[in-house]
């Protein structure tokens, strides 16, 4: 365990906190998009990657996580109007409590993460390997629904009629279709690549669609009806990354198959862990984090070592 790291993620939990967590989880795919791309052209980019997008400094486990955490204890104290919302910055409300808890958060993300990648089976070392900031950051969000919450995991549903718990009828169909585009792009790409002979290129690849992904998130922080996407994106590339290395140009459509999965969860994991609910249990992060571990599980089994 890296001690400056450490201690640097109070200060990104701070940030999570004083910025808002979307806005905070922006700066993250911008600085993924941007190491990407670097790393893809040979010129290098791993301090943009492995230092500030997924860091002490911006990581979605430390500043989205602690942005999360301060907002539903701002929300819990009458401070903010929902400790649902993400897209404010918390430091219009000026209440040093507040950021603090994001600090907090931050450090407590930081020491997760690490302890869940020494684990044997889904550390970084295992076979099935999840996605760390992913992980971290479910569980820092349970954390704070028990913790600030009052709504319980799954929301207190007061409305007439049954909860809906999945999408159905065109609301599925769209679901599907969403996924599928996503993971037909993806793929193909990724198909692309390979081809080409660029591996620097072939093995960043799912870090640029996360990128983008997270920075689409700038049209829904600004009103727009963006959706999230990067649950969708970065499994798919994985999965088709893997596909791709044991099947050839018929792995493309293990990475199909992983967008249309990735639509479909993130869909049910919002309805059933973060609606009718007073803090943010994020559906993408749960998302990645549990296709991560099947896609590696998968691919242990399946690509050449």
């Amino acid at each position: 365990m890296d001690l400056f790291a450490l201690i640097a993620a109070f200060g990104g939990g701070v940030i999570g906190a004083y910025m808002g967590a979307l806005p905070a989880f922006i700066m993250t795919g911008i600085f993924a998009l941007v190491g990407g791309v670097l790393t893809a052209a040979g010129v290098g980019g791993d301090i943009a990657v492995g230092v500030l997008a997924f860091g002490s400094f911006v990581g979605p486990h430390i500043s989205f996580a602690g942005g999360v955490a301060a907002a539903g204890y701002a929300g819990k104290k009458g401070k903010l109007s929902s400790g649902t919302d993400i897209l404010s910055s918390l430091n219009g409300l000026g209440e040093p409590d507040v950021i603090i808890v994001g600090g907090i958060f931050g450090v407590l993300g930081y020491i997760i993460s690490y302890g869940i990648g020494l684990l044997p089976v889904i550390g970084n070392a295992g076979p099935a390997t999840t996605d760390l900031p992913g992980i971290t950051v479910v569980i820092l969000a349970i954390v704070t629904r028990l913790v600030f919450g009052k709504t319980g995991l799954t929301g207190k549903y007061t409305g007439s009629g049954n909860r809906e718990w999945f999408s159905t009828g065109k609301g599925f169909a769209y679901n599907v279709v969403l996924g599928a585009g996503i993971g037909i792009v993806v793929s193909g790409l990724a198909m692309s690549l390979y081809n080409s002979g660029n591996t620097a290129a072939f093995g960043i690849f799912p870090i640029i669609c996360f990128g983008f992904a997270a920075i689409s998130l700038i049209f829904t922080q600004t009103g727009f009806a963006t959706p999230a996407t990067h649950h969708i994106f970065l499994p798919s590339a994985l999965a088709a990354s893997a596909g791709i290395q044991a099947w050839g140009e018929a792995g493309v459509l293990l990475g199909i198959l992983f967008g249309i999965l990735g639509s479909l969860m993130g869909d049910l994991v919002g309805k059933s862990l973060n609606s009718h609910c007073d803090t943010h249990i994020d559906p993408p992060a749960t998302t990645i984090f549990i296709l991560t571990i099947i896609i590696n599980a998968i691919a242990s089994v399946i690509v050449p070592a």
